[in-house]
């Protein structure tokens, strides 16, 4: 009896330690693989627009810059790019706050009465509206893969900003990649002419004016780029609010370059004068660029993003090839492979911070 009784409390014990697990940690573990395949999808999906979103703008853009017909006015164009951006931010926002009236007065605590701090938002507004004004200029000049090799210049002057804007310090591999990405723009932008005779532009090529419009486009982007990131690290507003404070200066200076540079042209022809179906792309792939940056920042690495902006050169220029007749040249083959390299390299040996551990002492 004894025996049975020893034995019947060892399988109670045994049939303690297997009890089934609790339907509350099988629902925690279920959550947990569900959220890494959501971030997954999302890390790789935004990765998969960004490339597309690079590479189709430049394309397009390029197209409706050197086809025959009516050709619009890139004032206009800026500008309603600028409209989009802060309408979807403005949206984005008032599902935020939940409601109008939370919605407006966010905006007027943030904006309306913030007047020094809208003042300080212009600065990178207008440099981002004159050098979206120069991207038009330089891809009316250059090819479509010359451009998305060279516009990379930006990288370059992002990283010497950060570090004299920001203080931060780049690793040796990070000044190696800078070193190849110079030289390898230099090679594509010094291969010789081979324009043929059965190339599909249409308009006057000035490839001077447009490495100097990229140029001075990278510069203001590096700059740019460099003080809105200081702005935002150290002002408490989110990034679709800047965003809408972006795009309304963006589109009261805009207004003013239109009119000085376009204004007797659009009074006789119209603010829409040569707009169709492809140019309203470009100007939606314009204005979602940025706020597609900053998902795919949220979701992925630099790495990552270093891929997709290997990738848009890839798909840009083997895309030209069939589009614009381009003729891939055995100096540009190799300064653009440089190009790549080097925007790997730079996002891949990113200096790791060391924290210092305290020492202890007796």
């Amino acid at each position: 009896m004894l025996h049975s009784l020893s034995r019947g409390n060892s399988q109670d014990s045994a049939a303690a330690v297997v009890d089934p697990p609790s339907p509350t940690l099988h629902h925690h573990r279920h959550s947990a693989m569900s959220n890494v395949g959501n971030s997954f999808v999302m890390k790789y999906s935004s990765l998969l627009l960004l490339t597309l979103q690079s590479a189709t703008l430049t394309l397009f853009m390029r197209y409706t810059r050197v086809r025959p017909g009516d050709m619009y006015m890139a004032t206009t164009a800026v500008i309603m790019a600028e409209v989009f951006k802060m309408t979807a931010c403005a949206v984005i926002i008032l599902f935020q706050e939940g409601g109008i009236r939370p919605w407006l007065h966010h905006l007027n605590q943030n904006i309306v009465k913030q007047p020094l701090d809208c003042l300080k938002i212009s600065v990178p507004a207008i440099i981002y509206m004159l050098q979206n004004n120069l991207l038009y200029v330089a891809l009316s000049n250059l090819e479509a893969a010359t451009f998305q090799v060279t516009y990379q210049l930006k990288i370059l002057t992002t990283a010497l900003f950060s570090v004299s804007m920001l203080r931060k310090k780049l690793s040796v591999m990070q000044w190696v990649s800078l070193v190849c990405l110079f030289v390898g723009v230099g090679l594509v932008q010094l291969q010789p002419s081979t324009k043929s005779a059965s190339e599909k532009v249409t308009t006057e090529q000035n490839s001077f004016l447009g490495l100097v419009s990229v140029i001075i486009a990278s510069l203001m982007s590096g700059f740019a780029g460099i003080y809105f990131e200081k702005l935002l690290k150290n002002t408490p507003q989110s990034l679709y609010l800047r965003n809408v404070q972006l795009g309304f200066v963006g589109v009261v200076f805009g207004l003013l370059t239109m009119y000085f540079n376009d204004g007797r042209e659009i009074a006789e022809k119209g603010f829409f004068y040569g707009y169709d179906f492809v140019v309203w792309v470009v100007i939606f792939l314009q204005s979602f660029g940025g706020i597609l940056v900053a998902v795919v920042v949220k979701y992925a690495d630099n790495i990552l993003k270093g891929f997709a902006t290997s990738a848009a050169i890839v798909v840009a220029c083997i895309a030209s090839i069939y589009l614009f007749d381009f003729h891939l040249t055995l100096q540009f083959t190799m300064g653009t492979s440089l190009v790549i390299l080097a925007v790997y390299m730079y996002s891949k040996f990113v200096p790791v911070l060391v924290t210092k551990k305290p020492v202890l002492t007796a």
